[in-house]
């Protein structure tokens, strides 16, 4: 469960957690300042949740406006989705419709692995080059390949992960 952190930006009131959007109406409906005036405005912090969660948070620049549909998002969304998001929003530089937008739209080459070398490993073994004979596949120099492979793609760590990527 992700839980959040409503920051008032009024220093006379007090801030409060919450983990849903019908928790954070509630409790923002009882809150007033020292001169007891309604709080209106605040800054929205994450507190608990899953790395990937916070991440995501992170990626998304989550505020007072759109919490909600980002805590949609942490339950209704695969590892995957919050991968593609996270590096397409937060690497890549595109933007995120939070109300239409949907993860599976980005066009993204996402692979888990551990360094170029591994892709460029994976690439030869799948063909991506042509038919190599297995002899020959001894002599490549995958240190090359990896590093041709590097000015296409990226390598980012999300939540404990390494991932190689390309931004289509």
């Amino acid at each position: 469960m992700t839980e959040l952190f409503a920051q008032p930006y009024d220093i006379s009131a007090q801030g409060f957690y919450f983990t849903s959007a019908e928790e954070y109406q509630a409790k923002s409906a009882k809150n007033f300042n020292a001169y007891h005036s309604p709080v209106e405005e605040y800054e929205i912090q994450f507190i608990d949740g899953d790395t990937i969660d916070a991440q995501l948070f992170e990626a998304l620049g989550i505020n007072q406006v759109n919490f909600g549909s980002f805590l949609g998002f942490c339950e209704s969304w695969d590892e995957l989705q919050k991968q593609k998001v996270i590096i397409a929003v937060g690497e890549c530089g595109y933007s995120f419709d939070m109300e239409a937008g949907d993860p599976d739209d980005f066009d993204l080459d996402l692979y888990e692995m551990n360094s170029l070398r591994e892709l460029a490993e994976h690439f030869v073994e799948e063909g991506l080059f042509g038919e190599i004979p297995e002899r020959l596949q001894y002599y490549l120099d995958y240190e090359a390949i990896a590093r041709d492979l590097g000015m296409d793609y990226s390598e980012t760590t999300i939540a404990g992960k390494q991932l190689i990527y390309r931004c289509s």
